[in-house]
């Protein structure tokens, strides 16, 4: 994930600044599909749910002991997803819990479900951040939901949030066919000052793999990119900053530090810094999966690859146990790739960008990842021009 924000919050201060570099984090940050039933059938799910339960999720009493390993394995965030989380009947009972043991906890939910007769609840749960996705404004985004109304529903969701106080953000996923949509919902973030905007490239796993054919072109990705680095820039100068992030295409840190080049020369180098220390994709390394089953994977998107399951080995041994050679390949630095991302010269940047969308198109692992959007010039292998364009 990349924290725009926060880089760009760097070019407000002098260009030598002393410079404070993150610290490394204690534990990956696991993300848990508590639960796979889900009241939608977004055309984009990477989890196929479906308004079913599914056999076999793991009990109240077998989360509770995964938890009590995560912590003692040092994971700090926990992040609470699906299908849709609201579905599990013990979600505030899982939520308190965790904030209880000192875990960031956070909520990834359509929103649908969140209405005037629970959010009391949620807002007793205390989650340090409630994600809610979009896809566009009404129609478009009842459309990829498949369901009218769920646009309605899921703003009411951002304005109960807000009217309890919950810090609440959206979740856009960036496709051919909503791309003209993500202009409105930036000016969302102004009208109902919404806290975090985080823009998601489509990735290629599950119901998501069957649309590759739709992601945008790049053309359209640099676009909206720059709208994003101008908008974020813009509430800085303003004195309004929201927090802008986005995910799944490390790319854009690179591309981050061809746009402070181009605007804020001064300020190139100190971010080039962050950057690399921010280290890119972070699969296998600083992000985890665990799904319904209890099955591990190293991220969201690896649901073809399990490390083991819970219920027969600790979470802090499966991911530390690189026998199972992807794992050691993506813990791996610099990791074994192929191809135009083997040759780049900004791997300290993105990591080597998203290996499962290179797996899907190509059945090779370590081959160069399709969506990375940069010029050949931006990644050194070519002669760079003056300035980087959209």
């Amino acid at each position: 994930m990349l924290r725009i924000t926060q880089y760009l919050q760097m070019l407000k201060q002098a260009p030598n600044a002393p410079l404070r570099l993150p610290k490394p984090p204690s534990g990956p940050v696991v993300i848990w599909n508590l639960v796979r039933r889900c009241n939608l059938t977004c055309k984009h799910c990477y989890s196929v749910s479906a308004d079913k339960d599914f056999p076999g999720e793991l009990s109240t009493s077998e989360i509770f002991k995964v938890m009590d390993d995560l912590k003692a394995f040092g994971v700090p965030v926990l992040i609470l997803s699906g299908g849709e989380p609201l579905l599990r009947p013990d979600i505030f009972e899982i939520s308190r819990r965790a904030k209880q043991m000192g875990f960031y906890v956070g909520l990834s939910t359509n929103g649908t479900l969140i209405n005037p007769q629970n959010i009391q609840a949620i807002a007793e749960a205390a989650y340090d951040y409630v994600g809610i996705s979009l896809d566009g404004i009404g129609a478009t985004h009842d459309r990829f939901r498949r369901k009218v109304g769920a646009f309605d529903a899921s703003l009411q969701a951002v304005r109960l949030c807000k009217q309890a106080g919950i810090k609440v953000g959206i979740r856009f996923t960036l496709t051919q066919d909503n791309q003209d949509e993500f202009p409105h919902l930036l000016d969302l973030l102004s009208t109902e000052d919404i806290d975090k905007f985080y823009l998601s490239h489509l990735n290629y796993g599950g119901r998501g793999n069957k649309h590759r054919q739709h992601d945008v072109h790049h053309q359209m990705t640099r676009a909206a990119m720059t709208r994003l680095f101008e908008t974020c820039w813009q509430m800085i100068e303003a004195g309004q900053p929201r927090e802008f992030v986005t995910g799944n295409n490390d790319a854009d840190g690179v591309f981050l530090l061809w746009w402070v080049r181009a605007h804020f020369p001064d300020h190139a180098a100190a971010i080039e810094t962050k950057l690399r220390a921010w280290g890119g994709n972070a699969a296998g390394v600083n992000i985890a999966n665990i799904d319904n089953l209890g099955q591990v994977h190293p991220d969201t998107f690896w649901s073809h690859h399990t490390l083991g399951n819970v219920r027969e080995r600790p979470f802090s041994e499966l991911w530390q146990d690189c026998s199972d050679p992807i794992l050691a390949g993506l813990k791996q630095r610099p990791r074994p790739l192929k191809g135009r991302c083997g040759s780049c010269q900004q791997q300290a940047i993105c990591g080597g960008n998203t290996r499962v969308r290179a797996y899907q198109l190509s059945g090779d692992l370590w081959a160069e990842d399709p969506g990375c959007y940069l010029s050949d010039a931006e990644i050194g292998l070519t002669e760079m021009p003056v300035a980087v364009s959209a």
